[in-house]
């Protein structure tokens, strides 16, 4: 398993994400048709028993065939990295990240929206530097967990078919778990169950930021802002990671032309430019920690 794992970050390091043709592009397609097959009309019934349904038809089957292939000697080994590497997005996340960082750099506000626009929900056409760098830290820093350090875990703990679990899971939540008319219902079954698989996973991220930067800032963070968020998981990831960085993120944001309170995290001042940067190196330092131990792992049970 370490091998493997060794190997799939080395694929994503290298290549990132395939330009063409990339699996989970076509998992969304396939979800988008089960999702009009099972959601019925406004009036419908059992709108949550719906979209469990839902979740499980998009779900299993590919975890089962996952199963299979992985127990194929040899065919089994290299089909489990590539599933790995395919449910890893850390060289994108920061690629991503750079172009903002970049846009910024240059003094280019407009193309800094443009490029923050494509990694988050929220209204970015009146955003200021402090606010595209905020933007971008959080994503960069949430994204941590569920783009690299929760597959990682879920293919540590159950193999190919784990990191099948948990990236079809996180692609259907960020699909259908918002809490809005058309899918607070049919998407809460999405929404638990990628809340519960991020758990462990959140709770190892928050540890890996908080130990290496500003420790004691960091844990203070995790401790008494992260658990106000409305998404515990997210929360103690970015908390941690805001008290490691000691910049200040969250606070009021817009969305859909509202503007929606949030609490504030981490310390220190508002984040600037430079900040980004020093976001996606607590990201891959992190991933660094993460490789130690499993390598480390790998070899003591060997």
């Amino acid at each position: 398993t370490a091998t493997q794992i060794a190997l799939a970050v080395f694929l994503d390091q290298l290549l990132g994400d395939p330009r063409r043709g990339h699996p989970l592009a076509g998992f969304g397609r396939v979800a988008q048709w089960v999702e009009r097959l099972s959601y019925g009309g406004d009036q419908s019934l059992y709108r949550r028993q719906r979209g469990a349904v839902a979740w499980a038809v998009c779900v299993i089957p590919l975890v089962v065939v996952s199963y299979c292939i992985e127990s194929i000697p040899g065919l089994g080994y290299i089909f489990s990295a590539l599933v790995l590497y395919i449910s890893l997005g850390g060289a994108s996340l920061a690629e991503h990240a750079r172009r903002v960082y970049e846009r910024l750099r240059e003094g280019d506000i407009i193309g800094a929206r443009q490029q923050v626009a494509m990694m988050v929900s929220r209204d970015t056409d009146k955003m200021q530097e402090p606010d595209i760098a905020r933007a971008t830290i959080e994503s960069v820093l949430e994204n941590g967990n569920d783009a690299i350090f929760g597959a990682l875990f879920w293919f540590a703990l159950l193999g190919a078919p784990g990191a099948v679990l948990y990236r079809l899971s996180n692609t259907l939540d960020a699909m259908w778990g918002y809490r809005n008319k058309r899918y607070h219902r049919f998407g809460w079954a999405a929404a638990k169950i990628d809340d519960l698989l991020n758990w462990a996973p959140a709770m190892l991220t928050a540890a890996s930021y908080t130990l290496l930067g500003r420790v004691r800032q960091a844990w203070y963070c995790w401790q008494n802002q992260g658990l106000r968020w409305k998404s515990r998981n997210a929360g103690i990831v970015m908390a941690s990671g805001a008290g490691s960085l000691n910049v200040l993120l969250g606070g009021s944001a817009w969305y859909g032309g509202e503007k929606i309170k949030r609490p504030s995290l981490g310390t220190g001042l508002a984040p600037v430019a430079g900040d980004i940067e020093r976001s996606i190196h607590l990201v891959q330092r992190s991933l660094t920690l993460w490789m130690i131990v499993i390598i480390l792992g790998g070899w003591v049970l060997a």
